[in-house]
Parts: structure tokens; sequence; C-alpha cells
């Protein structure tokens, strides 16, 4: 326990070295914004004070997709990153609280059942497997999800099977598709 309580307290002494040295300037400004979103509201913390207001303008049903005069068409969030970075943002304006729900509760559904595939897996290669890949993807959902709604720091994490994401939609696919191959073997046969 104690060399537990060290290497966190070590983690902890070299935050602010990592902050200060490690980081680029623009990443030390998305941490100042995380702190105090009031500090910049034109500059660093411009997009998420616009996610918040995005995501609490989009009421119990939402404004509808595609609608005129919402913070994306308008163009407050940045175009470049609102198909990425705050994808649960427009969803949230466009399709509300209800859409929301939906979407965290289809992500909520594939958890559950990435980690009954778990359960059931033959072996502890596969169980260890499916669930590092059903972390992967919760903390990918946590990040994204917090990040709009200022409860993280931006990142620039995509939210799995929803942001546009090249290259990681792939990855997640192909985990998924390792998941499905635990499942399919789970007893050990080829049937």
């Amino acid at each position: 326990m104690r060399y537990l309580i060290c290497i966190f307290l070590i983690v902890i002494a070299f935050i602010p070295i990592a902050i200060n040295l490690g980081l680029k300037p623009y990443q030390q400004e998305r941490i100042t914004a995380f702190i105090n979103p009031d500090i910049d509201r034109q500059g660093s913390a411009w997009a998420i004070n616009q996610s918040l207001i995005a995501i609490g303008s989009g009421g119990w049903s939402g404004k509808g997709f595609k609608a005129p005069n919402t913070q994306i068409e308008l163009g407050f969030l940045p175009a470049t990153a609102v198909h990425n970075d705050y994808i649960f943002s427009a969803i949230g304006e466009q399709w509300g609280f209800v859409g929301g729900i939906l979407l965290l509760g289809g992500f909520g559904l594939l958890l559950l059942i990435c980690l009954f595939v778990a359960f059931c897996a033959g072996d502890q290669f596969g169980l260890l497997l499916v669930v590092g890949i059903t972390t992967l993807i919760f903390t990918h959902i946590f990040q994204n999800i917090g990040m709009t709604i200022s409860v993280l720091p931006i990142t620039g994490v995509p939210l799995p099977l929803i942001s546009y994401s090249g290259s990681f939609v792939l990855m997640i696919m192909f985990g998924l598709g390792i998941v499905n191959s635990v499942w399919v073997h789970r007893r050990g046969d080829l049937r």
C-alpha cells in the first residue's frame, strides 16, 4: 500500500512540471479555460461556452435536424470541430435531452453487451481482451461527452461510432469484431 501511495504522490508532484514544460501553449490555454471558463470568453474558453449554450438551448426535444438559427448553423461552434469534438453538442442542440439520453442509452447497451460477452468468454485472454476494448470505448465516450459539458478539459477525443473520425471508427469496428469473435468462440469450439 505504501508503494502505491508513493507512486500517487510522485505523480501529483509532477503534474505542475508536466503542465508547464510538457504541454504546448494551446494545451495550457485549454486547461486554463477548463479551470476558469470566465477568464477568456472570447478566446480559449469560446468553444466550451458555446458548447454549453448549444446543449442548453436544445431543451427537452431539441430544435430539429438542421434547424436554422442554431449555434451550429450560425457558426458559433467551430465548423472544423463540430463533427468531431463537439458532436454531442450538435446532438444535444438538434435532438435535445431526449436525443442525448437515447444516445447515452445506446452506448450503455453496447457497453453492457460487451461486458456480458466478457463474462461469457471461454478463456482468460478473451475476457481481458473484451474488457480492454470495452474500457477503451467507455473512456472515449466519457471524455468526449465530459468535455462538451465542461466536466473535463477539451482534448479532441472523438465519440465512438458517431464522430467523423476516420481511422478511429475503423479501429472501433475492428475492436467490436474482436468482441464478436470472443462471443462466437466462447465455448472453445468453432461451431
